[in-house]
């Protein structure tokens, strides 16, 4: 007996559709009427989204105390003299930057291309040359400075250009000055997941266990003269980070 196989698969993907139809109609609907997701122009590896406030574009650095000290050249500037601080306070936000340690390697361990980011002045994501340079594992780049080392070494060589990409909720205090919530931070090292929504017992020191100290919801960020000098490119920040709130569906009457 011969067989039309083109009809059946005609049929086949026929029944196929209907049994997808019946199924939508039994589609799981929340109800919550949500506001429309703002569209943002994404920009590409060599610049900010629409939505972001730019730190620096490889001009100035007038977003910044001390900003007059470090070098600025061919697109990037070096850290010199001091460190630097955001004259713009921030809390939430999602943080893009990009550094490079120097060519030449001078030191090891801590003394080879080191800095850092301070979220809010107290949340140290270190940043070192941690390409074949063994130091303390919760010193090394990428690490959350003497409390957690990343999850992987994601190091590109020195002299290479490197990012961190850091989204942080900042730690609440009520009235009294004590901690509601704590602060969380996810990192990725160029493209690579080193922490994921870890919760920061405290501010990160060099000195002393970590432990919270009441401050403003909102700080400026630092980023860190350690006596090297590394380069740094395309900072910017985001901070509307916050998830959407949608209306519940009115109870029926």
């Amino acid at each position: 007996m011969r067989r039309n196989f083109p009809v059946l698969v005609t049929l086949s993907l026929v029944i196929i559709a209907l049994g997808a139809a019946h199924f939508s109609s039994d589609e799981y609907k929340s109800g919550i009427v949500w506001p429309e997701p703002v569209a943002v122009e994404p920009g590409n590896p060599s610049t900010a989204p629409a939505d972001a406030i730019v730190l620096f574009d490889g001009t100035h650095l007038d977003a910044w105390k001390n900003g007059d000290a470090w070098k600025i050249e061919q697109g990037h500037a070096e850290v010199h003299g001091k460190s630097i601080q955001t004259k713009q306070a921030f809390g939430d936000c999602q943080l893009h930057l990009e550094f490079a340690t120097p060519a030449e390697i001078r030191g090891k361990g801590q003394g080879r291309g080191n800095s850092g980011v301070y979220l809010m002045g107290k949340y140290e994501v270190q940043i070192l040359d941690s390409y074949e340079n063994p130091t303390y594992f919760d010193g090394q780049c990428g690490a959350l400075y003497k409390q957690q080392p990343p999850m992987v070494n994601a190091s590109r060589g020195p002299g290479q250009w490197q990012s961190f990409d850091i989204i942080f909720s900042a730690p609440r205090f009520d009235g009294e000055g004590e901690l509601k919530q704590p602060a969380y931070v996810t990192v990725l090292h160029n493209g690579v997941l080193i922490h994921n929504h870890y919760e920061l017992p405290g501010g990160t020191f060099w000195d002393q266990p970590p432990h919270y100290q009441a401050h403003p919801d909102k700080l400026p960020i630092t980023l860190q003269n350690h006596g090297n000098p590394l380069r740094f490119r395309n900072i910017w920040i985001r901070e509307n980070i916050e998830p959407l709130v949608g209306k519940q569906p009115e109870a029926n009457q």
